[in-house]
């Protein structure tokens, strides 16, 4: 049966000689896993096209007990090659595609996570990248259902408005000083007043200035952790975001 949709490319492995195995992200059945077929020799069919988190209209097609669909072609959108590619950007476009890739399951739309995912691949300019992923980072986890309360402690249910807040692995929310446990990391006021300006307005019309590496590092790492529980392994490219 021939498909098509609108889709984000997550991820390619080698497949065979000159094939390709390409999961992507479609706007209307949700993640996708499928074969090109000699992608590697095919520009006309795909060109650029299977890049990390290029905005692509794909054709494809499926056969009736086969897990693994057909990707017969790619029709490139938009290609965030198309502007400045730095390392740091590099890094952090890939980590964008890793968390979608490892926490959504397969075959389950969401056209909340897609526009959230076009407008942060959009902002995620080669000087400015810490801004859009603290907001990817933040949003994705509170669209999959892992986001706790970051006003009260998850131990005692005291608020914590006002006062210092702490996170830990094993703990399924935020911290009091009462009840932080043995190497609890400390998210600061600033994280948690940055959390709650994120959630009031868009991407787009969030003050850039000020948005060095330093700001909302604490908040970033919380998510992060929250994600490696809820998938039980490491991001590859969360480390290396560490080192950029």
């Amino acid at each position: 049966m021939p498909k098509q949709s609108e889709a984000l490319i997550l991820r390619t492995y080698p497949f065979h000689e000159a094939d390709l195995l390409v999961t992507f992200f479609t706007r209307t059945e949700g993640k996708v896993r499928g074969v090109a077929k000699a992608a590697k020799r095919s520009k006309r069919r795909f060109g650029g096209a299977l890049e990390p988190l290029t905005h692509v209209t794909a054709h494809w097609e499926e056969k009736e007990k086969q897990e693994l669909v057909r990707l017969d072609s790619c029709d490139i959108i938009s290609s965030p090659l198309a502007t400045e590619v730095t390392y740091p950007r590099l890094v952090a476009l890939s980590y964008v595609a890793e968390v979608i890739d490892q926490l959504l399951p397969d075959r389950e739309p969401s056209d909340d996570i897609f526009r959230l995912t076009l407008a942060v691949v959009h902002h995620l300019k080669a000087d400015s990248i810490w801004l859009p992923l603290t907001y990817f980072d933040l949003w994705i986890v509170r669209l999959i259902g892992l986001l706790p309360d970051l006003h009260t402690c998850v131990m005692c249910g005291a608020a914590l408005n006002g006062s210092r807040a702490y996170f830990h692995p094993l703990a399924d929310g935020l911290l009091c000083p009462d009840d932080k446990r043995l190497a609890s990391t400390e998210i600061s006021a600033d994280s948690r007043a940055v959390a709650a300006e994120i959630f009031r307005s868009p991407l787009n019309r969030l003050d850039r200035a000020g948005w060095a590496r330093s700001r909302g590092a604490d908040l970033r790492r919380f998510l992060a952790q929250r994600i490696e529980c809820h998938i039980e392994r490491k991001l590859v490219t969360a480390a290396m975001l560490e080192r950029v």
